[in-house]
């Protein structure tokens, strides 16, 4: 049988590895992907993986050469796969609309988020906080794409319960929150963030995870503003100048 050649590239994750235990892959830093093919292109088409949300992820595994276990990936190393994933399939322009306006951003010069350096210093994915107004000392940690499933299904069990719930916010903080004074029962846990936690704590919360998390900067400046927004990331974004099956 004739050998056919995929070429591969190394992705630079933003966390640098330092997260991750020493015999986890991707402690090294790096992974590596192959140029997305036609056959992964199939994919993107495939309903079932659209309707259950899940076709992104089967396309970064399909594309990812390196093995390791993916629910311990960190979110913003994901979207540094995502990225590149993105770049090798289909080059490094993004085209996409935006209120009014056609909008074009080159992908090659996305950053890494300006990051302390002394959080790649911990050599583990726990931090510590003390909440400003209420004085309660927890702990943290950064989220992986294993919290993600779990966040997701547990979201929309909450929606077939009451449709009308908009419960996200603190949802994603029973998965980030790993102790609060000392307990770290997920029932204590949850219980704090329920009945406890000041909405002003929560804030401050959340910017102090969001100043300590390695990811790629994916914002960008519309025509016309002068304040950044989220670079919108949705099916298409695999897909340019194309129809996705509906």
């Amino acid at each position: 049988m004739a050998e056919f050649k995929i070429p591969t590239e190394t992705v630079t994750l933003p966390s640098k590895g330092a997260f991750y235990s020493e015999n986890n892959p991707l402690s090294k830093g790096t992974v590596e992907i192959k140029y997305m093919t036609a056959k992964e292109e199939d994919i993107l088409t495939n309903q079932s993986y659209i309707e259950n949300g899940t076709v992104i992820d089967k396309l970064l595994k399909a594309v990812v050469v390196t093995k390791f276990d993916w629910d311990e990936l960190l979110i913003g190393d994901k979207n540094a796969i995502m990225i590149a994933a993105r770049i090798l399939g289909y080059g490094k322009d993004y085209s996409f609309s935006y209120g009014k306006n056609k909008e074009v951003v080159d992908l090659s010069l996305l950053k890494d988020r300006i990051v302390d350096e002394k959080v790649f210093k911990t050599g583990k994915n726990e931090f510590s906080f003390t909440l400003p107004h209420s004085g309660n000392a927890l702990t943290y940690k950064l989220l992986t794409h294993g919290d993600e499933r779990k966040i997701s299904s547990e979201l929309k069990g909450l929606k077939r319960i009451d449709k009308d719930s908009s419960p996200e916010g603190t949802t994603r903080l029973k998965y980030l929150i790993t102790s609060v004074e000392g307990k770290s029962d997920k029932k204590d846990i949850r219980e704090f963030i329920d009945k406890y936690l000041l909405a002003r704590d929560a804030r401050a919360l959340r910017e102090e995870i969001i100043k300590n998390t390695p990811d790629l900067d994916l914002t960008f400046f519309p025509r016309g503003r002068e304040t950044s927004v989220t670079l919108p990331i949705g099916l298409e974004f695999f897909w340019p100048d194309s129809e996705i099956s509906s």
